[in-house]
């Protein structure tokens, strides 16, 4: 097959962790054909989905991850299947992404499906799973949130479309700047802020569970740093090998078969303790700490889902 993948620079990855590399390396060791392009490139010219990018082979050496043919331009309704795998932030640039792939449908299959990407934001899915989740508010009004944390005493404040961990705050019951985190956030976005309850249990990690056409295949658990409220591994969380409660196949049971109705192939959601906090299907990631934990091939299992597809 024809595998063309939207994402951030390849030649950026850590061979090591990034899971789209990982997906690459098994679609390459499948016999398919890559290429690589980046969001900006990608373009509707009159009636026609097009990118610019390069023909790629991707090799497990750092510092060297891909190497990359000349520039070209391409139809994307040339190739088989589309990976939508840019890092988030979920702004209007990701959105207009979304619209222009969906454009392909019929000719190649996106993956995840844009059109519910757009309508399934990580934040905002989980509120269609009320009694899975901590108790959550979005807004943007002050008042609004000040009633939460008078509420709830202890909570998390964090941007709707951010990502990484990044712009996470804890504001404990004696925390006095809430008022100060809401001018800053709304001096620079004009987006809501979500704000969770504080779920103690963080302290003994946020599991990520990976869910293959809606299908849980195992889980990572990802432990705060010392210092840490955050567990996310780019500000330092550790991973951890563990196993999939009973809990966990509750809530993938409740969510997996709206995933799978909704071509959302590959999906990672953050568990604390006994919550789903997010449900992640824009650019997940955890495969490769998944693999070596569990000693479990989960690219292949995402290939097979999508090979079964087409």
């Amino acid at each position: 097959m024809k595998i063309a993948f939207q994402m951030d620079p390849i030649t950026d990855v850590d061979i090591n962790a990034d899971s789209s590399f990982r997906i690459a390396e098994e679609a390459q060791a499948r016999g398919h054909e890559l290429f690589f392009y980046s969001p900006d490139q990608l373009a509707y010219q009159e009636g026609r989905i097009t990118a610019r990018g390069h023909d790629m082979t991707v090799q497990r050496v750092a510092g060297s991850p891909a190497e990359l043919g000349p520039r070209r331009e391409v139809d994307l309704s040339d190739f088989d299947v589309v990976w939508l795998r840019q890092d988030p932030p979920f702004d209007m640039h990701y959105i207009t992404s979304t619209h222009l792939l969906d454009r392909l449908k019929g000719q190649a299959l996106v993956v995840n499906d844009p059109f519910w990407v757009r309508n399934y934001p990580e934040k905002l899915l989980v509120l269609d799973f009320p009694e899975l989740t901590p108790p959550t508010t979005v807004a943007r009004d002050l008042e609004t949130i000040k009633a939460f944390k008078e509420k709830h005493g202890d909570i998390i404040l964090k941007p709707l479309y951010g990502n990484g961990g990044a712009g996470v705050f804890r504001l404990d019951a004696n925390d006095r700047n809430l008022t100060s985190l809401h001018e800053l956030f709304t001096g620079f976005s004009r987006e809501p802020l979500i704000v969770q309850k504080f779920l103690p249990d963080v302290s003994n990690g946020d599991k990520r569970v990976i869910l293959v056409d809606g299908e849980p295949v195992g889980a990572i658990n990802r432990v705060p740093a010392a210092g840490e409220t955050r567990s996310n591994m780019h500000v330092g969380g550790r991973p951890e090998k563990i196993s999939l409660s009973d809990r966990d196949r509750e809530i993938c049971a409740a969510i997996g078969p709206l995933l799978r109705e909704k071509g959302q192939i590959f999906v990672g959601i953050d568990v604390i303790g006994d919550y789903l906090t997010e449900i992640n299907v824009t650019s997940p990631t955890g495969i490769q700490e998944l693999e070596r934990f569990d000693g479990v091939n989960i690219a292949e299992k995402i290939w097979q889902a999508i090979e079964a597809k087409l």
